[in-house]
């Protein structure tokens, strides 16, 4: 693998030279990701794909239909430092999963679910001990069986 990525860098800079090379990792994220390991082996993998299409979130799609199928079509977030599955709109989804899903299916827009994100959408029930409004439970007393 790594011989393969040194391989394209060599390739890539005799095609375009030094400076737009460095500038076309800039844009893509490169320089940024050195710091993260899994973002950066993110890069990396993309290197093999085709880019096939960029949604309006800014989310980038792939492809390399020579791995294996079911793991032959990826996604790379827009939004790197906090990112789900429901960034991906119905019509990408489907294609990410080999469906034929119609865009705009159900004539709705499609948005994130947040249900999981900041602690004022997080549901919590009444005795949970992050909820605000959490009974007082020290007035009851746990059972205890009688000795016979």
């Amino acid at each position: 693998m790594a011989s393969t990525v040194v391989k394209y860098v060599l390739q890539s800079i005799k095609e375009k030279g030094l400076r737009s090379f460095y500038r076309e990792l800039k844009d893509e994220g490169f320089v940024k990701c050195l710091s993260d390991g899994n973002l950066l082996q993110t890069k990396i993998h993309n290197l093999k794909g085709n880019l096939v299409g960029i949604d309006k979130f800014g989310n980038k799609y792939y492809e390399n239909r020579n791995l294996q199928s079911g793991r032959h079509r990826w996604v790379e977030y827009a939004e790197k430092s906090r990112y789900n599955a429901s960034q991906v709109p119905a019509e990408w989804h489907g294609w990410l999963h080999l469906l034929m899903l119609k865009p705009k299916r159900y004539g709705l827009e499609h948005k994130e679910n947040f249900s999981g994100e900041g602690e004022e959408l997080i549901y919590h029930s009444k005795g949970h001990a992050l909820n605000k409004g959490q009974r007082d439970w020290t007035r009851y007393q746990p059972w205890e069986p009688t000795k016979p």
